[in-house]
């Protein structure tokens, strides 16, 4: 595939899961990319070494993207090793199950500091630096925002705001013809869905037997998706949630 040849792109927690196959994908398209990490050097190197084993370009870059400074340099490595970037996609994202009885000040900001201000931090670090052709931002959201499972209030808030953000980004930016849209999957075998036991446990039962397609996803069905909203196929497209969820 090639039709992202000639662009750059910047995934941020990109060292596993849904991160790391959306990094590889937009590589296979033809973009060179940034595979942001905040603690796993490891992985995000690994990343890069699959992509470069596909005759792709790809630097590993550190940074926390709940951090103004960490996000300034992010993209300031990127810009040095690459260039300026013409697609971001914000899928750095933290989670944690809790009622409410158990919600705390502490973890509130944990997770909204990284799934929406983080966001925030990113997307404006990126309008700044895109050029007269625009570019593309992608957010990686959840189908928690519309299934609103109990005991996730503050998780499946973040996800509410990274949808509205979505639509109002698009707005915002669309005179500078900048793209904003998101991804909402479903569950998702990942690294960490599997590290937090979601998968083989009755919680996963019960989306499959939700699930039209009858299964849960696996991280190349979303990773294609961020290829084509990335690319000059999506053109038109601005402002949309899209589900990839299996029907769910």
């Amino acid at each position: 595939m090639t039709q992202l040849t000639g662009k750059v792109a910047l995934v941020t927690g990109a060292s596993k899961g849904i991160g790391a196959a959306i990094a590889e994908a937009l590589a296979a398209a033809g973009a060179s990319v940034a595979v942001n990490y905040s603690s796993s050097r490891s992985g995000a190197d690994a990343v890069v070494g699959r992509i470069a084993e596909n005759s792709g370009r790809a630097v590993a870059v550190q940074g926390d993207v709940s951090k103004t400074e960490d996000v300034r340099r992010i993209f300031a490595e990127t810009t040095k090793a690459l260039g300026p970037i013409d697609i971001l996609v914000n899928n750095a994202g933290v989670y944690a199950m809790a009622p409410l009885a158990e919600v705390t000040e502490a973890e509130y900001r944990r997770i909204f500091d990284t799934n929406v201000f983080g966001l925030l931090a990113a997307s404006q670090a990126a309008a700044a630096q895109f050029g007269p052709d625009g570019g593309s931002i992608i957010n990686v959201s959840s189908i928690v925002s519309r299934i609103t499972p109990p005991g996730s209030s503050i998780y499946t808030g973040t996800k509410g705001a990274v949808d509205a953000i979505t639509r109002v980004l698009a707005k915002e930016l669309g005179p500078k013809r900048v793209r904003v849209n998101a991804i909402s999957p479903g569950l998702v075998d990942t690294e960490g869905t599997q590290t937090a036991g979601f998968i083989g446990s009755e919680f996963a039962k019960g989306a499959i037997a939700g699930t039209p397609l009858g299964r849960i996803g696996e991280v190349d069905d979303i990773a294609s998706v961020a290829v084509f909203l990335a690319s000059n196929d999506a053109k038109w497209i601005t402002g949309e949630v899209v589900s990839v969820s299996g029907g769910a």
